[in-house]
């Protein structure tokens, strides 16, 4: 049986209020847009609500709520990266245009991430932008602590060959 639906309503308001804004900054720094990082949180929040009962009942939803966002972030990413695939492939047969320079003069943190695979962003992301645990991290998005370290490192030192080691430093923190 159910909490009452004004208690549940309150409740989840309450767990909106807390989380809405840190969802969307995850949501931003996953997927590199700010135009859709709003909506992309909303989308997660509306999803949580329809499984209130079993969010809420969760050992930590705030865990739970920053892998909603991380699934519809991969999804995201992943119909981005199919859409630019196709009109890349019909710009090919129409023009000489090169879609990804080699040669950028500088590279900013963002551009640098989204360079990443998606799990290794998604473990930086969480362990150095939002100060989340190995295990928070691990929560979030449904996997062991140790895939956690190896892609958070391997996630960095892909950072610091592009972005070179001191910026890179300066970005976590100085910690792995």
């Amino acid at each position: 049986m159910g909490i009452p639906a004004d208690d549940a309503a309150a409740e989840f308001h309450d767990f909106f209020e807390r989380h809405y804004a840190e969802l969307a900054r995850l949501a931003h720094m996953l997927t590199g847009e700010s135009e859709g990082a709003d909506d992309l949180a909303a989308d997660a929040l509306v999803a949580m609500w329809h499984r209130w009962d079993r969010v809420r009942a969760a050992e930590h939803p705030p865990a739970y709520a920053r892998g909603v966002v991380a699934n519809l972030a991969r999804s995201r990413v992943r119909s981005a990266v199919r859409e630019r695939r196709r009109i890349a492939l019909f710009w090919a047969t129409h023009s000489g245009w090169a879609d990804d320079p080699d040669v950028p003069t500088v590279v900013d943190v963002q551009e640098a991430l989204r360079t990443l695979p998606f799990r290794k962003r998604a473990c930086v992301v969480l362990r150095h932008a939002f100060d989340l645990s190995e295990r928070e991290t691990a929560l979030a998005l449904g996997v062991s602590v140790g895939t956690v370290k190896s892609q958070t490192s391997k996630g960095i030192a892909q950072l610091e060959r592009l972005l070179g080691a001191r910026v890179s430093a300066e970005l976590v923190g100085g910690r792995n």
